[in-house]
Formats: structure tokens, C-alpha cells, sequence
């Protein structure tokens, strides 16, 4: 632990009055913007709309359609299909922990989950609503929203910025504490396995940690060295030319060049959470790996230029399910109705 603050000194980050480790236990609540205070009632309002397919433009698609929290927080597919049949561009990030990242998805061009979900709903490829007012004017058609909106907003009532503000207030709920890995960092050592612990240690010794480490192993959280928007970067491949660049075409996509058009971020990609990385399968931004033993052996020499063996490999897929953290039960939400008219109505594509 101790030799590993040195990388973390090295990545800019001038933090004192204080011991910093580099792992540590999941918190019990992520970040929590002051512009978007929690309370119960916005949580719920946010998780009806979660579930809602009436915010995608052919009615058939709700945040939950991708990022499935009955399961690990994706699809389980190499990149979603939303509507129309139209297929994404990357494979679906888990949603679970994502309130911990300084920036989302793969090349971090939503600042916020607040900023993502406005981002989705317009995306052709995922919910693809014309416009803001579009979705609002037909969620305005139901009821039981508008008061709902009403009572949690007060005069401001239902708006674009609202509904991102109760569906990211929802988000923000979804954390997976208490993983064997959080019990070992609070002290209890027989919680993981021997394999586990040597995977753990393979991990920080091979180099695996100077990008993966804190508490959601994806590089500081807000207002940690980086503030909420400002992305924690790495270049996928490292090692351009591999026979695994080439099997599993990683190098195809340039990341978030495809965003900013700076030639400096070709290749560069935001830091992916390794907290429930056993159960989110299949892996990488094109979901071109089905298994994380083959993800191990991939980053192993994309990244690090290193052939591990059969046993390291073990050791270390052993220390990644330590990562499987508690899901806490989500109970359907019942929502709004409209009695006798279809809120689809002259909205339809």
C-alpha cells in the first residue's frame, strides 16, 4: 500500500492534511451535488421515470431497457439496441456506483448523470426524442407526473431539468456496499480467499492499480483531485498492435477523439468502475469479451506489455469477485396513468 502512493503522487494529486490510501471501503452515499439535494419523494418520482418507456420516442424504451438493476446494472449485450431497432455504438456501463465517477460514459462527454440522462433521451440510437420539449410535453399529458412534479419542484413543477434532476436523485441510490473486498479493507482478513489475496496483491504489483484504485477502483471521485466533470483518462490500447487489438478489434474505435477531435484523445477512454466486474459481462467499450478470465489475459498485455500465467490469472479473476458488492432490492414502481387516451398520442415517430 505504501509504494503504491508513490504512482498516486504521480498522477497530480496534491492532497494533505490527511493519510490517503488507495483502496478503501465503498461509502455509504456517493457525492450529492448541492444543486440537487436528495429527498424521498424526488427519489421516487426519479425511479417512476426510470421505468418509464414513455420517455423514448416509440414508447418501448426506459433507462431500465439498458441498464437492467435487477442484474447487473447493463444489458449483457456487446452495445444495446434501442429504438427503432437502431443499434448503439459502445456496450452499456453498469449504472450501479456510477454516481461515484467525476464524468460518464465511455469518453466522458456527459458531466453529470444529470448531463447523461438529458443525453440519452436524445441519442437516435437509444431513446431518440426530437427535443426536451418533446418529452416534456407529452409527460405533461399524464396526471399523476404533473402533481408529482408539482409537489417536488413547487413552482418550477415539470421541466426538462427536473426530470434529469429525479432520475440522476434515483441514481444516486444505487450503490452496491459491502462487498468481501470493502469487509477485508475494514480489517476482516478471512473474508477473502488466499487466491484472492495473491490476486490482490498481483494486481498492485503488476501495475494494474495505478489506474484502477480508490473506492470505486476507477480513479478519484468527486472532489478528490478532480471535480465533478473533469474525466480521469486512459489510453486503451497502450500497446497498440497486439494479437488481441487485432481478435477483438479494441483499436477500431478512437474513444473520445470522436468527441473533442483533439488527435491527443484518440484512443483515450474514461476509466471503467471494477466494482461488480464479475456479474457485468461481456467487456470493454465494444463488448467484445465474454469472459473476465480473457479480459484479465487482454489488459494484461494491451496495457502492461505482460503475459501472465494460467495461476495468475486465477488469482487475480479470484481477487475481481471479491469486488461483487450487496444489491439492495428495488421494488417496481407503479406508474402514472392516463385513463382512456395513450400519452403516445401524436407523439409517435
Amino acid at each position: 500500500m505504501v509504494k503504491f502512493l508513490g504512482s498516486i503522487i504521480l498522477l497530480g494529486m496534491s492532497i494533505v492534511a490527511q493519510a490517503i490510501e488507495p483502496f478503501q471501503p465503498l461509502p455509504a452515499q456517493p457525492p450529492i451535488p448541492k444543486d440537487n439535494p436528495q429527498t424521498a419523494e424526488k427519489i421516487e418520482l426519479g425511479k417512476q421515470l426510470f421505468f418509464d418507456p414513455r420517455l423514448s420516442i416509440t414508447g418501448t424504451h426506459a433507462c431500465i431497457s439498458c441498464h437492467n438493476i435487477s442484474a447487473g446494472g447493463e444489458d449483457g449485450r456487446a452495445v444495446s439496441t434501442g429504438v427503432n431497432g437502431r443499434v448503439g455504438m459502445r456496450n452499456t456501463q453498469t449504472i450501479w456506483n456510477a454516481a461515484y465517477h467525476t464524468a460518464h460514459n465511455w469518453d466522458g462527454g456527459a458531466k453529470t448523470l444529470e448531463e447523461q440522462f438529458k443525453g440519452h433521451v436524445l441519442d437516435s440510437r437509444i431513446m431518440g426524442m426530437a427535443d426536451g420539449a418533446t418529452l416534456v410535453a407529452r409527460i405533461n399529458t399524464i396526471p399523476g407526473y404533473r402533481s408529482q412534479f408539482e409537489q417536488v419542484f413547487g413552482r418550477d413543477g415539470l421541466s426538462y431539468d427536473n426530470m434529469a434532476n429525479a432520475i440522476a436523485s434515483f441514481e444516486r441510490t444505487l450503490v452496491t456496499p459491502n462487498s468481501a473486498f470493502d469487509r477485508y479493507l475494514r480489517g476482516d482478513k478471512t473474508v477473502i480467499s488466499a487466491s484472492a489475496k495473491r490476486g490482490f496483491q498481483e494486481f498492485v504489483d503488476i501495475g494494474c492499480a495505478s489506474c484502477h484504485f480508490w473506492v470505486n477502483l476507477a480513479g478519484p471521485i468527486p472532489g478528490l483531485a478532480f471535480q465533478q466533470g473533469e474525466g480521469f483518462y486512459e489510453l486503451f490500447p497502450n500497446y497498440p498492435g497486439t494479437d488481441y487489438e487485432r481478435r477483438y478489434n479494441l483499436a477500431q474505435d478512437l474513444g473520445r477523439y470522436h468527441l473533442t477531435l483533439d488527435s491527443g484523445d484518440q484512443r483515450m477512454w474514461r476509466m471503467p468502475s471494477l466494482r461488480n466486474i464479475a456479474v457485468t459481462a461481456p467487456y470493454f467499450h465494444n463488448g467484445a469479451v465474454k469472459t473476465l478470465d480473457e479480459a484479465v489475459r487482454v489488459m494484461a498485455m494491451t496495457q502492461l506489455k505482460r503475459e501472465l500465467s494460467d495461476a495468475q490469472i486465477s488469482d487475480i479473476v479470484a481477487f475481481l469477485n471479491t469486488l461483487t458488492g450487496e444489491f439492495p432490492e428495488i421494488r417496481l414502481p407503479r406508474l402514472p396513468q392516463t385513463p382512456n387516451r395513450s400519452a403516445l398520442a401524436g407523439h409517435d415517430d
